[in-house]
């Protein structure tokens, strides 16, 4: 008898993101006729809805996207800044130390991360906006309804929602998610128990105060969250509360829009976003490992671990030194990915020198990602975040304003030093890979400073051993951020051993899906292929 043969849909388009609910909603946009960028957008604010701790309206974000009509790729950059107010030095005498993981900085009464004074301007509104005015097709309104129906009708907690409302990260020397969710009272009401704790698992959520603001700004445009009603509101409460963001923040306000930072890897061109957005970390990595024969080598065999690990802490290492703002800190971009220096850091690796990498610098683990290929051959990819939750919400708004004041250094001097109007290094990498002039790959990840070295490795699984999607986003990852090796509880132990003997420091993670969470889709042979990361709560879904 033969072997039964594994029967393909012929999808047209797909999208792909971690939030059931989310995925459905830009399916939803794409059967109405939307393109690619408005299922993303219609995705990303129902996402703002069922992940509220994730993302939002009051949230940061970066989006890449290929116009098939002019064969051009762009990327808009809307990382979030410190407010005008802000200046190198207001927080000296509150620094404490570094979280011990690294990801933020720890300061008298936490006054950076949770707060009013933790806001930075949000940016996500005015990237949808700008995005539907060049790219959009389907009327804006339209693009809020399913995120209005689940704030409105309510939604379920996900098991990775209640991990997250749950999150105590005291230990590391950040405030505990439950008092960002308890900060005010509409938190308290939404997304608390009666005994005061997080709501589990099953508990239902209904937002609505989210909904009518989503209908504002259905109604009204991206433009009133920045110099509406909206804005005003969030400013009266910034100014009642000793907040830092005002209403001229908001208004200022501008998306940068950029080429992408293309890279050749073994012929095909790898476009991320460039600084302050974390795509100089997988070129950097990827122009050093394309100098070694990585598939005569065991898939996360022990050599192989070593020479990814000593690229990902050398681009980590140039990341700390050198980027942040590009229009605070000029950024060696030539320097870092020019064919000597590749060729030079290969060299080292070769013979077996390891970089220092005392730790992982400040980023957000709290963030999500979608992306999608449309039947016209748009390709969007999405990656936004709250930062750190602020635990503000503006009273009657129904969102959380993000955190993200906790990403900066409060020691002057520093790349990622507070300055008014500057924006903070980013690991956020939504990416596009292309043969010739035609997209094959994107995907994005959520999880902080493992996002890029998530991303070189769903790279590497697709581009060099050929993984379907799906296998290159559920294959065992590792992590070195620091000088620890961090590994995935499904490589080998012997693994490990070989690793220590080396000389070596390894940690194994209880986890089995640890490391970010990367989200993808393939389009080989005009045959599309989604991945969603097990760990979190989301599929890739075709329209056909």
């Amino acid at each position: 008898m033969p072997k039964p043969k594994r029967l393909r849909a012929s999808y047209r388009a797909m999208i792909v993101a971690p939030q059931p609910e989310a995925v459905e909603a830009g399916l939803q946009v794409l059967g109405a006729g939307g393109n690619a960028l408005d299922a993303v957008i219609a995705c990303a604010l129902t996402q703002g809805v069922v992940d509220p701790m994730m993302c939002g309206i009051g949230g940061l974000g970066v989006l890449q996207i290929f116009d098939p009509a002019s064969g051009k790729s762009l990327v808009l950059d809307g990382l979030s800044a410190c407010a005008a107010g802000c200046t190198p030095e207001m927080w000296t005498d509150l620094f404490e130390r570094e979280c011990s993981d690294g990801y933020g900085y720890v300061l008298k009464g936490g006054v950076n991360e949770l707060g009013h004074r933790a806001v930075t301007t949000p940016g996500i509104m005015r990237v949808f906006g700008d995005a539907h005015a060049t790219f959009g097709k389907l009327p804006w309104t339209e693009l809020f309804a399913p995120a209005i129906d689940h704030a409105e009708g309510g939604w379920v907690v996900r098991p990775h929602v209640a991990t997250m409302f749950a999150l105590d990260e005291a230990g590391y020397g950040r405030q505990p998610y439950v008092k960002k969710l308890a900060f005010t009272p509409d938190g308290r009401s939404l997304y608390l128990r009666a005994d005061g704790t997080p709501k589990r698992v099953g508990d239902g959520v209904r937002n609505p105060d989210l909904a009518e603001t989503l209908r504002g700004l259905a109604r009204e445009g991206a433009k009133s969250f920045y110099e509406g009603e909206l804005a005003r509101r969030i400013d009266a409460d910034m100014r009642a509360n000793g907040g830092l963001l005002s209403l001229g923040d908001l208004a200022g306000f501008k998306v940068r829009t950029r080429l992408p930072l293309t890279t050749m890897y073994r012929g095909r061109a790898i476009a991320t976003p460039p600084p302050p957005a974390g795509g100089i970390m997988v070129a950097e990595m990827l122009r050093i490992l394309e100098r070694f024969d990585l598939v005569t080598l065991e898939h996360n065999g022990p050599e192989y671990v070593r020479i990814l690990t000593e690229a990902m802490k050398i681009a980590g290492r140039d990341k700390d030194v050198h980027i942040g703002d590009p229009d605070f800190v000029p950024a060696p971009l030539e320097r870092l990915l020019s064919d000597a220096y590749a060729q030079e850091c290969a060299a080292r690796i070769t013979r077996g020198e390891k970089t220092p990498k005392p730790r992982a610098n400040a980023d957000s683990k709290g963030t999500t990602t979608v992306s999608c290929i449309d039947h016209g051959g748009m390709v969007v990819s999405l990656t936004h975040t709250n930062g750190v939750p602020s635990g503000v919400m503006v009273p009657g708004t129904g969102f959380m304003l993000n955190g993200a004041m906790n990403w900066y250094d409060p020691r002057p001097g520093r790349a990622g030093s507070i300055a008014p109007g500057k924006r903070r290094f980013s690991s956020m990498t939504p990416t596009i890979v292309f043969e010739g002039a035609k997209p094959v790959t994107t995907l994005g990840a959520p999880g902080g400073a493992w996002i890029g070295i998530a991303i070189l490795q769903v790279l590497l699984n697709v581009l060099d051993w050929g993984m379907s999607m799906q296998e290159a986003v559920a294959a065992p990852r590792f992590s070195a951020t620091s000088d620890a090796i961090d590994i995935s509880n499904r490589i080998p132990r012997m693994t490990q051993k070989a690793l220590e003997a080396m000389g070596y420091e390894v940690k194994r993670s209880p986890l089995t899906f640890p490391f970010a969470a990367p989200h993808g889709i393939t389009f080989w042979d005009d045959e599309l292929e989604g991945g969603a990361d097990p760990q979190r709560d989301g599929y890739a879904a075709g329209l056909m």
